[in-house]
């Protein structure tokens, strides 16, 4: 149903789907399916929810099909506040979301261009060596207020990885508006930010041209 709205919206929707990396061959069918019926442009998985370590062979099927269908793979990177506070932090393991995980997929799928989703604490300094020594790993900048980013992310987004990072608020939980507002008292370059704010995302989904 989200595809179908997204499908009659294209002007303003861009539609990513998520699937069960368990499924397989199976999810993998899937997915060519979302994206060849329905115009699905990426995939999110969300290892900490779903129980899975990216690095695990069982989901490796449906990466390939991804990287055959040239569409983006993002996977949640670093802390949730799914479960947050709750006993046991409601059975959700941490573990699951290291962003050095992720380098073996960008490694075995070289043509899967792959986003990390949101600053990855604690493990900021593993997320940018990866984007920074695999050519098609992205870092996404949602999930944290950019008040709050730490300083080497900072410096990285203004240097070796301005072509590489990209917005977004993980709205409800930060709002546009307030994630561009102090976005805007964030020390990055002027010839970086229209890069962070739109560039970056618009040549990666293919909307304009290198």
């Amino acid at each position: 149903e989200v595809a179908e709205v997204a499908a009659a919206n294209p002007d303003v929707l861009i539609p990513f789907a998520s699937i069960d990396p368990a499924k397989g061959r199976f999810g993998a069918r899937e997915a060519r399916r979302l994206v060849e019926r329905f115009g699905v442009r990426g995939f999110k998985f969300h290892p900490s929810v779903q129980g899975f370590f990216p690095n695990d062979r069982a989901a490796y099927p449906m990466y390939e099909a991804i990287e055959e269908l040239g569409v983006p793979a993002l996977f949640h990177t670093g802390q949730t506040g799914i479960g947050a506070g709750a006993p046991g932090g409601a059975g959700i393991r941490l573990k699951y979301s290291n962003p050095l995980l992720i380098d073996d997929v960008a490694a075995d799928f070289p043509g899967l261009p792959i986003i990390m989703a949101h600053p990855s604490f604690p493990w900021q300094d593993e997320a940018l060596a990866v984007a920074n020594h695999k050519p098609l790993v992205y870092i996404d900048l949602s999930g944290w207020s950019p008040k709050y980013f730490p300083p080497q992310l900072v410096q990285y987004a203004n240097t070796l990885l301005k072509d590489k990072m990209l917005f977004g608020s993980d709205f409800p939980m930060i709002t546009p508006d307030r994630w561009l507002a102090d976005f805007e008292k964030l020390d990055i370059k002027p010839e970086v930010r229209p890069k962070i704010l739109k560039g970056n995302a618009a040549r990666l989904l293919g909307l304009v041209k290198d």
